[in-house]
Formats: C-alpha cells, structure tokens, sequence
C-alpha cells in the first residue's frame, strides 16, 4: 500500500497543493469523481491516457486511508 500512495503527490504551485496523481495535473478527486460516474478503470486510463491503472488504485486507497478515522461520539 505505501509503494501506491508514492504516486500521489502534492506540490503548492499545482491545484493549490491538492493531492494529484504522480506530479501530474490529474488530481486524486478527478479520478474518483470519474470511479463514482461509473467508469471503469480502463475507460478512465482511456479518458486520461498519462494515467496507469496503479494510479487509480493509489487513488482509491489515499482517498480510503483519509477517510479512515475514528468518529468523535458528541455528548
């Protein structure tokens, strides 16, 4: 899991410093806006051609490990 999420990268001049896939002007929430569209991963590769399939599964775990946090019970 951690050699997928070297491909996600973020710079300050690029998006603001978003997360973007290797350095590239493809940011992660492109990619899973695309996953939640319905496309496949090959249909995705297909649309942005300097994508691989291991940037779109490093995309999904960066996006699974952000979201994996404990929830705070508010009394």
């Amino acid at each position: 899991m951690s050699t997928l999420l070297q491909r996600i990268t973020s710079e300050p001049g690029k998006f603001s410093g978003r997360p973007c896939i290797r350095g590239l002007r493809i940011r992660v929430v492109d990619v899973l806006d695309l996953l939640a569209a319905g496309l496949s991963h090959e249909q995705i590769v297909q649309e942005l051609p300097d994508l691989e399939l291991d940037d779109i599964r490093a995309a999904l775990a960066f996006a699974a490990q952000r979201v994996d946090h404990p929830l705070i019970a508010a009394e």
